[in-house]
Formats: structure tokens, sequence, C-alpha cells
């Protein structure tokens, strides 16, 4: 439940006029102690100390110092302001602060993760400061013995505090500590209606009624009731002295993840003696888990209808401002759309975000699967004020998220029973009641809409084995496993996978690395790794790029770098693209699997799908093909042959053309097949590629009856009025053989406000890399079969003259030679 709201009040952000000093620790006792002229940094709230010290010039985000040493002093004249009763909120301090209202301490914060009110009275001539002392003390004081220590982690004693651990994992991020108000400030004053302890559940039955039910707390006798979709329900007093009221809404319009349908949302309204007040916009729909039919599996079932969850882990937006403002987040959250993503995971190595983070989820249709903050360590739960500490930030948490559909699993927690396993620690060591009871019963309380999982990855005989549960899973990846594993290891559901060092596009490159691959130390800096490790990412793409192309990387780097990046870009998008074929596939135990991560948190070859500044990697217009709600995939059955998966999403049934060819030098058909198909709604159909054919032919070339007769498959679904919907691609002796020196031919042409570039190739070329200066191309590093044109949309960039012609240049990788494009 929600703490106190304040409708029609006066809130005002107070977020310039704020100067800042930073000293040693300990310095000054209270304001009275500082030298005021001293403090003239000025700093911008919400934001961090490394922010405005960065806005200075006095900080360097590629080689940051220590902050967590220090303290930093945040100064604000309220001259001005009207007097009278006023409340001052604090929506994130990060971490250990005090706040002073004309030098006097009105109070103390000790939790980056929870909301401060402190009532003030102004007289018209007051002063704010807010002292955020140095967090290095308190991580070097001894608390409760841990029985295990994680690596990842560069202080044990974050185990002890409320903080984010971002900053503090090398290999991970930068070691840029998170001071300051990071979140709102708030003035605020009160008007005639306040409600506290808000609960807002919208659920959708079995019959597609929808069901608002709504609890408050309302100071004195009003007449109070709620509204929605034209019709209203009273408040009327509840068993546990909050008011109460359930209003039924037949055939409402429900609220779907983008892959589904719709992500309908309605508005809900609290009427005080006819005073009207929105309680913002909900979404119904209803949560179910899917343990499938031998109760081992995890899934989720929105609607009653089964959801296979792509997505991927989200890091920040800004790991130097740490922002939540709806600004910061939608350039992420929209190419998480664009890429056919239905949910995003908040690890619990990172931190909480804002409402405004939900309300975009909540418009985008993106499911958002919630770690609590609560990772890899051994915490001290049995410190009575620790825990309730956490809980009181869990129920800050839920409370402040009532009624946002987006919101479908809430997880007490990143590897916390994986570490402890690991290590050999028997299950009543880590397997605890905290997670599995305590905070199960707060998630049950405030969101007995969404599921609970007490630890990601969790379940199984061990915690991480991905045959049962929830699993972090990096067989393909960073062990190393063949493609074949992601089948093998019967994945249910994956909350974290398929970790790589991507390569950004050269035009990253170019303005914010422009070094050697690899071997400067400036390359190797950015490469994620796991502490202590004897081998990083970077490692893990090469094994792959050797696997799948037949080179050895360690020499092509060496003697030719520039070849090793591009096939270091279309090998990951390679290796993504067929293990989701896997997980997607008719008869698929893979429930959902997520990527790790969403974006990086600086520029260079990190884990993201995206560029710290904000450029698509080749990864994201793989995983954009992947994610297709219509989808066609290809499947090496052996002996059996290729199989040919066809998926539909969505409520519509599809009438579809499928093709499929088997190609000899990426260019002769020596054998193709048609048909048309009706596809119902949310089904997967699989076919195999010899009834296309009409007759036997050894399309996986697993008989080897003499000399392969081709070197790539392709199969195209098609409208009933020829546009593609989607393509997929076998190739039976490796992409090394399937390397053709493609000629092309192209159009480009206006249409509806924008340029679009029609492509078709003479042969079958392989990681077609498109680069415009001034425009984005709405997909990159795809296959072009022969004959086969296609359109591709060209958006300008920003900043950009939306009416230019855009020009370019191709690349491929069967070829040497580029291809202008104007």
């Amino acid at each position: 439940m929600t703490g106190t709201i304040y409708l029609g009040a006066d809130v005002r952000p107070l977020e310039a006029g704020w100067t800042l000093l930073v000293t040693e620790a300990g310095r000054h006792a209270d304001p009275s102690e500082v030298h005021r002229p001293a403090a003239r940094i000025a700093a911008a709230v919400p934001g961090t100390v490394a922010g405005a010290l960065t806005d200075a010039g006095l900080f360097d985000q590629q080689n940051p110092h220590p902050l967590h040493d220090k303290d930093a002093w945040y100064f604000r004249s309220l001259e001005g302001e009207a007097p009278g009763p006023a409340v001052l909120r604090f929506e994130g301090l990060a971490t250990i602060a005090e706040i002073y209202v004309n030098g006097v301490l009105k109070a103390s914060s000790d939790s980056m993760f929870e909301s401060l009110d402190v009532p003030v009275d102004l007289a018209g001539h007051d002063d704010l400061a807010i002292c955020f002392r140095a967090l290095q003390p308190h991580l070097d004081k001894r608390g409760p013995r841990a029985r295990w220590r994680p690596q990842m982690m560069d202080h044990q004693g974050l185990r002890l505090v409320r903080s984010t651990p971002l900053g503090h994992m090398p290999g991970w991020c930068p070691d840029i500590h998170p001071v300051g108000p990071y979140r709102p400030v708030l003035l605020i004053r009160p008007a005639q209606d306040s409600i506290g302890d808000l609960a807002i559940q919208a659920d959708l039955d079995d019959f597609g009624t929808g069901k608002l039910t709504v609890h408050l707390r309302l100071e004195g006798n009003p007449t109070a009731a709620i509204l929605c979709c034209g019709l209203s329900a009273e408040l009327t007093a509840g068993s546990n002295g909050l008011l109460e009221a359930t209003l039924d809404l037949p055939g409402i319009t429900p609220w779907w993840p983008r892959t589904h349908g719709n992500p309908t949302l309605h508005d809900v309204t609290l009427s005080i003696d006819g005073r009207m007040h929105s309680l913002g916009l909900v979404g119904f729909r209803r949560i179910e888990v899917d343990h499938d039919d031998d109760g081992k599996g995890f899934g989720l079932r929105v609607n009653g209808v089964s959801v296979f969850c792509r997505g991927a882990v989200w890091t920040n937006a800004d790991i130097l401002r740490l922002p939540g403002s709806a600004e910061a987040y939608a350039p992420w959250l929209t190419k998480a759309a664009d890429a056919n993503m239905n949910m995003i995971r908040i690890g619990g190595t990172m931190t909480y975000e804002s409402r405004d983070f939900f309300s975009l989820c909540d418009q985008l249709g993106l499911l958002v699967w919630q770690d609590l903050m609560l990772a890899n360590f051994d915490y001290p739960f049995a410190d009575a004020a620790f825990a309730g500490k956490v809980e009181r930030e869990v129920s800050s948490l839920l409370g402040a998220l009532q009624g946002h559909p987006s919101l479908a699993v809430i997880c007490g927690g990143s590897e916390v029973f994986q570490q402890g396993a690991m290590l050999g620690l028997p299950a009543q060591a880590w397997n605890g009641a905290f997670f599995n009871d305590t905070l199960a019963k707060l998630a049950a309380e405030q969101r007995p809409d969404c599921a609970y999982v007490a630890n990601s990855p969790s379940g199984g005989a061990m915690p991480f084995s991905p045959d049962e549960g929830v699993t972090h899973y990096y067989g393909v990846g960073a062990y190393q496993r063949p493609l074949e594993d992601a089948r093998r290891a019967n994945v249910r559901f994956a909350a974290e996978s398929l970790a790589f060092a991507h390569v950004p596009q050269q035009r990253t490159l170019d303005r914010h690395l422009p070094v050697g691959p690899v071997h400067d130390p400036r390359w190797k800096t950015r490469v994620p790794r796991d502490r202590g490790a004897s081998w990083d990412f970077e490692d893990v793409r090469d094994h792959y790029l050797q696997d799948l192309y037949g080179v050895d990387a360690a020499r092509l780097r060496r003697e030719d770098p520039a070849r090793y990046f591009d096939l270091s870009r279309a090998v990951t998008a390679e290796v993504v693209t067929e293990t989701y074929a896997e997980w997607r596939r008719t008869g698929s135990s893979c429930r959902g699997a997520l990527v790790w991560t969403l974006q990086d948190l600086q520029p260079g070859p990190g884990w993201g799908m995206i560029d710290s500044t904000g450029e698509a990697k080749p990864v994201w217009y793989a995983l954009k093909r992947a994610f297709r709600p219509l989808q066609v995939l290809l499947t090496d059955e052996g002996t059996n042959g290729l199989s040919i998966h066809l998926v539909n999403e969505t409520a519509a049934v599809e009438t579809v053309k499928l093709e499929i060819a088997c190609l000899r030098d990426g260019r002769h058909a020596v054998v193709k097949g048609s048909r048309d198909v009706t596809l119902d709604a949310r089904r997967t159909v699989q076919l195999a590629a010899t009834d296309l054919f009409g007759a036997f032919f050894d399309s996986t070339y697993a008989f080897r009856f003499g000399p392969p007769s081709h070197d790539v498959t392709v199969a195209r679904l098609l409208s009933t009025d020829g546009i593609l919907l989607a393509e997929a691609f076998h190739f039976p002796l490796g992409r090394s053989k399937a390397l053709h020196p493609a000629g092309f031919e192209h159009t480009l042409s206006e249409k509806d406000g924008g340029w679009q570039l029609e492509l078709a190739s003479h042969e079958f070329a392989q990681s077609v890399h498109l680069d415009f200066e001034h425009h984005q191309p709405d997909d990159d590093w795809l296959h072009l079969a022969p004959g086969q044109p296609r359109i591709i949309r060209l958006s300008p960039r920003i900043g950009a003259d939306p009416l230019a012609k855009p020009t370019g240049f191709l690349t491929q990788l069967g070829s040497r030679n580029g291809y202008t494009i104007s």
C-alpha cells in the first residue's frame, strides 16, 4: 500500500538553484560549519554528485575517482516560498543522508530505496541542505559473519547497506559511485483531500469481466466513489478500517503484452464529495504461472493465453546520473518494444526504477520482471533491524506500483540461492524463510495479481539447473557449449541468458573508442568479465566465431582487424537467432528467455543489445527478427530432415504462403516448394520440408549420399498479397561455405513522408550491413535471398533533415567490395 497521496496539491519539483560542495569525510558536522561561498558547483536535482562534477569538468566518467570516501553537501535557498505548512518529499537519496532546514536536522535516511516525507512550516526565507555522508565507513563496518563472499562485488560491506551494487562490480560496469539526490525533491502544499494506504487491483476473470478493487484510507466521513469506463461504485468501510469498493466491468477491453494484443489502459477516478481526482491508468489482465504438465516448468499465462516471454535485462538509462524520468527511459524502452520484446527484467544488481518506467511499460505493452535489490550476498536477515528495513523498502516499492499492469513478476532477488549452492553449502543455508515466506507474503498482500519467484535462478535439483523452474542459462555463451545445448539443456525459463561482448556498429567505435581490438588496454577494459575469471566475454565470442565460421580468431584479429570486427558482429547475431529458434520451436520446453543485457553503460563491446549512445548493435536487429510474433523457423533434425515451424502469437487467424528453396552456389534452386497455410490464432505448427518438396531430399546433408547439392536453405513466410512477413535460413555445410560475393540492385523512393530502400541481390548475401550517415534502417545485418527484393524503411537520425535523400554504403561478409547507395 502507498504512503500519503496529496490529491489536488500544489506539487513543485525543486530542480534548479542547488549548489554542491564535496569535502573529506566528516569535515563538517552541520551546515553552520560550511563556508557557503565554497559551495559554488551548480547541481541538477534529481541528479548525482558524479553528474554535477562532470558538468563542472571535475569528473572523468571514463576514469572515475572514488566518491564514497567523501561527504557531499547540497544547498538550496527557499527564499520567496510562501510561508506556511508544507511537506518536503525526498523520493530517493543515495545513500547516507541528513536533511537540514535552517540549519536544524529534520530527518535522516540510510537507504537509497526509501522515499522520505518531512513536514515543515516555512517562514518565507528558509534554507535547505542535504548532506550525503561518506559511505565508506559504513561499508567497512563489521556485521554478522557471512557464509559466502561474492567475488563480483568490490566490497563485502555492501550486504549491510541498502544501496545499489552499480559502481561496485569491476568488469561489469564503470566504477562510478552512486551518490546524491537521484530522485526528485518535491515541495508539496497539501490541498483539501489526501489519501493513504491506496491499493488498486485490476483483474480479468475467465469470462472477460474486469474487476476493479480499490482500498484506501480517507480522513473524515465524506461520500467517496470510484469511477471507471462510465460505471461507478461507492467506497464503504471495510473490516480493516479502510474504505473499499469493487467495480465489475463486463466485456472490458483487456491489457495485453504487445506481442499478443493491444496494451489497453483505462482511467480510474476517485470522487470525494463530488471533487474528482485521477488515480491513474490501469490495465485489466490476469497473470497465472504455468508449471507444465510435469510440474517442473515455469511460464506465464496472460488472460489465459500462454506467452513466450522474450526481452532483456535492464541495466540503467545513464549510470552517471541514474535518471528516473520518462524522457530518460523512453529511448531505451521504445527500442525494446521495436525489437518485438515483451518483457524487461530489472535485475537485483541494478536499482529500482521510478513509476515513469512502469507507466511507459504499461503503454508499450512490456511485461516487467522486478527483482528486489538483493543480489548474491549472504544478507543478515536474522538482524531484525536489517530485515525490517528491507520489508519497508519492498512495501514502499509495491505500494507505489499499484494498478500498473506491466508488473508481472516479483522476484526475491538475484543469484543468492545460486551463490550459496555453488559453494557447496546445504540448502538451508541459502534457501531461507525471508525469501520464501516474508517477501512472498508482502508480494501477495500488495500485488496479488503478480507472480512471485523466491530467487532467480531457483527451482531445480540445484537452483541453477536449467531443466526446472527459472534458470540463468549460459550453456550457449559463457560455458561455450555447442548450439545444440539450447535444446539438450531442456531450458524452462531463462531469466537471463546469452551474454556476449557484442561489438557496436563501427560508427560508435570511430567516435567513442577508436582503438584496435583486444590488445589495446582501452579496448580490453571495456570487455565485460567475471571478476577473478581467467577468461572474459570476448573469449566467449571468439569461441563461437571459430565454431560458426571456421576462422582462427586470434590470427584474424592480428592480421585483419576490420574483418575480425565484422565477423564478430555477425556471429553473436547468428548465435541468438539459432538459440531462440530452438526455444520457440514446436515442442520446446522453454516458456521464455531474456538476454543479458538491454543496454551498455559505456561505449565498447559490452553485453548490451544497444550501445551506450543509443545505437542498436547488430544483435538487436537479429533479436528483432527472432522475436517476431508471426514467425517461420528452421531446425536441423538430422536424419529426420529439416523441420519448419510456423508461429502465430496474434489473436487473428492468419492465411499465409510458405515458400522454401535449397540453393546451390547461393543462387540456383535445386529443390523448392510452397504451400498456402492457415495459421490458427495462438498456435505453432510444425511441417517437414519434404512435405513441401513432395519427395525425399537431403536438406540437412545428414545422409551424405555423394557431394552436397546446396549450401543454404531459405524459408519465407508471405502474406496473401505477397508481403514478406518472416524469413529463416539453414546452412547445412556451415556459414563459411555460403559466403558469396553477391551483386545488388536498389531503388530509393519516398513513401508516406519518409524514405524506403528496395534492395535485391543476385546471389545469396550473408550479413548485409547498411550504413547511412543521416538515416537509420529498420533492418540491418540481414541475409538476402537472391531475386527477392526487400523493402527497408529509413528513418532520419536525430538532427538530420527528414527530406534529404539518403546516401549510404552496403557491405556483406561474402565480399570485400562495398556497394554505394544513393
